[in-house]
């Protein structure tokens, strides 16, 4: 079960518990911010989690998944690679 749309294991991010976070599948609005551009992205398309998309993964998830500050070097693309085939 997908508990993230991009791709991020909840049960693994340290800000879960910190920032009594129940993940972007159960929460209306992130922690971290008015809103999560992936999260509006797969909830506009009406999408699970961004493996579910025809344009996976996409530029957007890529620099997430990229990103010098918050990436994890593709970890998340390939988390829902594995929702996918669920």
């Amino acid at each position: 079960m997908a508990e993230s749309r991009c791709g991020i294991l909840c049960n693994e991010c340290e800000y879960r518990e910190r920032m009594n976070c129940g993940g972007c599948v159960h929460i209306e609005k992130p922690f971290w911010g008015d809103s999560c551009p992936v999260k509006d992205c797969c909830e506009g398309k009406k999408l699970e989690h961004c493996g579910q998309c025809l344009d996976f993964p996409c530029v957007l998830l890529n620099e997430f998944a990229y990103d010098k500050g918050q990436g994890d070097d593709g970890k998340r693309i390939e988390q829902c690679r594995k929702w996918s085939k669920v």
